[in-house]
């Protein structure tokens, strides 16, 4: 087994399903300790740490709503109880919801903006005390939306852009700190996705565009994220990793 995490505690938000869940299992796999967070589903987040559990590893669900103050510094509490401080904080909590302009509203902007951003800054908010003088890692999920927006994404894509700006503040904000880096995941195979459902024209555009020639898988997600937690990726800060296949929406 691979021990490039070994000995450090990895909280990963939003990680009951999709890319989330894929990142926690392949962080324990190299070694880590982690906090698997969930907002609505107890039984997935709790199933995501038993088969981390289950092939070795270490891991604890714990609820968590990341647009709220205190529940995320109740995460990284319970987080330090269990396992100590935290060193790797991945911010992939997020909804993903596409509406047209004259949808647009108060609620549903915030709602996006809540958990996508100020969550974000939350979550970070709380790690960065228990980095210490050891130094940290924090890992941000945005999407190639963030990038080439997508028609009805207009609100989606402003978080995801705002993602990769508030990445690049903080990896100067955070210097000697923390080293802050982003991944931009293209169209990958999620519980989102097909909840979304979105037209097999689509799907097949994508792929036509991809000299991968295929949609990402979660596990494509993962093994990016195991690269920026690691020291593989020393002297990497304030980056966004296009992770796409080569496809640009």
């Amino acid at each position: 087994m691979s021990e490039k995490l070994q000995g450090k505690v990895a909280v990963v938000t939003g990680a009951s399903k999709g890319i989330g869940a894929q990142i926690a299992k392949r962080f324990a796999e190299e070694g880590a300790r982690v906090v698997v967070n969930y907002s609505h589903s107890k039984q997935a987040g709790e199933k995501v740490a038993a088969d981390i559990r289950a092939e070795g590893g270490e891991a604890v669900a714990v609820r968590a709503d990341v647009s709220k103050r205190g529940e995320v510094a109740q995460l990284f509490a319970e987080a330090q109880k269990k396992f100590g401080p935290t060193d790797i904080l991945v911010n992939n909590a997020g909804i993903y919801k596409f509406f047209p302009l004259d949808s647009v509203d108060e609620a549903n902007f915030r709602e996006l903006f809540d958990v996508n951003v100020l969550g974000l800054i939350y979550a970070t908010q709380e790690a960065v005390k228990q980095f210490g003088d050891r130094g940290g890692t924090v890992i941000n999920i945005s999407s190639i939306v963030g990038h080439t927006p997508a028609p009805g994404g207009l609100v989606y894509s402003a978080t995801k852009a705002a993602v990769e700006n508030i990445t690049r503040e903080l990896a100067l904000e955070l210097s000697g700190k923390a080293r802050v880096n982003a991944i931009a995941p293209g169209m990958v195979e999620t519980e989102g996705l097909v909840d979304m459902n979105p037209a097999e024209e689509l799907k097949e555009s994508v792929v036509s565009r991809s000299p991968v020639k295929r949609l990402g898988q979660p596990d494509d997600i993962a093994k990016a994220a195991v690269y920026l937690a690691s020291d593989d990726s020393s002297w990497v800060s304030g980056e966004t990793l296009m992770v796409t296949g080569g496809a640009r929406l």
